[in-house]
Order: structure tokens, then sequence, then C-alpha cells
């Protein structure tokens, strides 16, 4: 069986949006408050960097549990990766997540700037640029034999469906309107005609959409 190319926990707003406007080092999501986004997924058990043996268990912990579920390699676009813009001032931006970074495997940066790959605990970043469907061989390959998880942001995910290279989304949908920023979509009937959707409500407020291929 060919891997699967997957979205999986990307949460926009109620009105599309995966991420605000004016991404900085202080504000990743832009005018976005993250803590707003991702408050379906924060207080589960199986949050990626969790320490504590607390957390809620449910609907919304079984998604965060699946991150990691048969995934080999992911795909991201740069500005999940950094705030900078243009040319790389240098080299010593290395994510946002610390030495541990949660992916646990290679991750291809979306970039026109070249820049070496490093990797940070079992994770390596390598920089790529070139279309879709090429960038997708590279993680396939890279990926052995498993799943590759499409990352974000919104515009990433754009293109990939555009290039009708996506197989699977799990899009979280939250109860937060930001009015501008990165979108997704104007509504998720726009991808009906390529993927079957099942619509689950959480109790947290957020509402899940699974969408897999007709």
């Amino acid at each position: 069986m060919t891997p699967l190319l997957r979205v999986q926990n990307f949460t926009v707003s109620s009105d599309g949006f995966g991420a605000g406007d004016g991404q900085s080092l202080e504000r990743p999501f832009g005018h976005a408050d993250p803590g707003e986004l991702l408050a379906w997924a924060f207080p589960t058990a199986s949050w990626p960097g969790r320490t504590d043996h607390a957390g809620s268990r449910g609907l919304d912990d079984y998604f965060t549990r699946d991150f990691t579920h048969n995934i080999g390699a992911e795909i991201m676009g740069r500005n999940k990766f950094s705030p900078h813009r243009g040319p790389w001032p240098d080299l010593e931006w290395r994510g946002w997540w610390g030495d541990e970074p949660p992916f646990h495997t290679p991750v291809f940066v979306l970039t026109h700037h070249h820049r070496p790959s490093f990797t940070l605990g079992d994770t390596t970043f390598h920089f790529v640029g070139g279309e879709p469907a090429a960038i997708l061989e590279r993680a396939r390959q890279a990926a052995n034999g498993k799943d590759i998880r499409l990352g974000g942001g919104a515009s990433v995910i754009r293109e990939f469906l555009d290039a009708d290279l996506v197989d699977t989304l799990h899009i979280a949908v939250s109860p937060v309107t930001l009015g501008s920023g990165t979108r997704l979509w104007e509504s998720p009937d726009e991808l009906r005609d390529r993927f079957h959707l099942d619509v689950v409500p959480s109790p947290s407020g957020v509402t899940h959409h699974l969408f897999w291929r007709r």
C-alpha cells in the first residue's frame, strides 16, 4: 500500500483561519491566541511534550494520541518552523520546540532559501524547495514505508490539496473567530467534491472534521 499523506490535528478558527496576522517571535500564531485556538488539545493527556501524568481523556485525547501513529516523516511550511522571512539571517534559529522537537522523524521544511540540514534529538530538519509532488516523493523515501504528516500551515495544506496529493485530513474547528490571517477554507464544503466527510462535535466545544478520499 502506498503511504498516505495525512493532515492531523490541524486547528482552524470558526471562520477558517489556521493562524492570525503578524507572526513574530513573541506571537507564533500572529494575533491569534494559541491558548484559545488550541484549547481542545493542550489539556489532553497525550499532548506532545507533556511531562506529568495528568490531562484529560476522551475524544480530544484520542486525536492527540494519534499524532505519531505510523508517521515516518513530516512536511511543514517555513512559517511553522520560523518567524523569519527572506534569506536566513543566520543559523542560530532551530525551531520553536527546544532541543527535543515532538516529531521524531525527518522533517521537510518548505523554503526558497538554502539552509543546511541539522538534527535535534531524533528529529532531522531538511530545508527544501520545488513542486509539491517532488517534495512528497522525498518525504516518502525518508519515511521508510510509513505515512507522511502534512503539518501546515494553512497555505501549505492548500498547496498540496490543490495538487491533489492529500489523502486524509483531520481538521479541528475551534469556536474562535479570527477575522483575518492565513485561511484554510471559507467552508469545509469546499472539499466535498474530492473527499468524504464526517463531522464529530466534542464536549470541549471544538468540532472534528474527518476527510478521506472518495
